[in-house]
């Protein structure tokens, strides 16, 4: 298994961490795992939420300094929207 991408969203607030993690779930491959730093409290509920959206799952969340790290692990590939 690979290194975990990492996508880095401190500092922005709802959608922006839900929406770059999603960018980056198109370009995952099935069960590559994914790592979101986000310091908005609402990271919490959306991310849950859109791996059950998109198939994946929420392996780990972890809270230092203010900065929510959240593990999740693919689903099937992620289509495109329009």
């Amino acid at each position: 298994m690979t290194d975990a991408v990492v996508v880095d969203a401190r500092g922005h607030h709802c959608p922006i961490p839900s929406l770059r993690l999603m960018k980056a779930l198109r370009s995952a491959a099935p069960r590559d795992r994914l790592v979101l730093l986000a310091t908005d409290p609402m990271a919490r509920i959306d991310v849950p939420f859109l791996m059950t959206q998109t198939g994946g799952r929420l392996i780990d969340v972890e809270e230092t300094d203010g900065v929510i790290r959240l593990t999740v692990e693919t689903g099937a590939p992620v289509a495109p929207t329009d």
